[in-house]
């Protein structure tokens, strides 16, 4: 059985016009895609976190660590937490 690849989705789901990467986790609209089809590869996603990282730098890649890391352990990402006690 495959171990689940959590989505690198950290809920800032904005794109720069430039570069066409989004804001929070700066894949593509067409690797956002591919994350959500159930026939891409465990081995593409964990290619495509690298290749993710390597886009980031900085603040970007430290925040997006630390909410990417969150969201693994918890279920949930450090933005949408926060959004949520915010609406409690």
């Amino acid at each position: 059985m495959n171990k689940k690849i959590v989505s690198p989705c950290i809920s800032i789901c904005k794109t720069d016009p430039l570069t066409g990467y989004c804001y929070g986790c700066a894949r593509t609209n067409e690797e956002k895609k591919l994350w959500k089809d159930e026939k891409t590869t465990n081995f593409w996603k964990i290619k495509n976190l690298d290749q993710i990282a390597s886009r980031m730098t900085g603040w970007q890649l430290d925040t997006f660590k630390e909410s990417y890391d969150h969201k693994i352990k918890k279920g949930i990402s450090l933005f949408k937490k926060e959004l949520l006690n915010k609406k409690l």
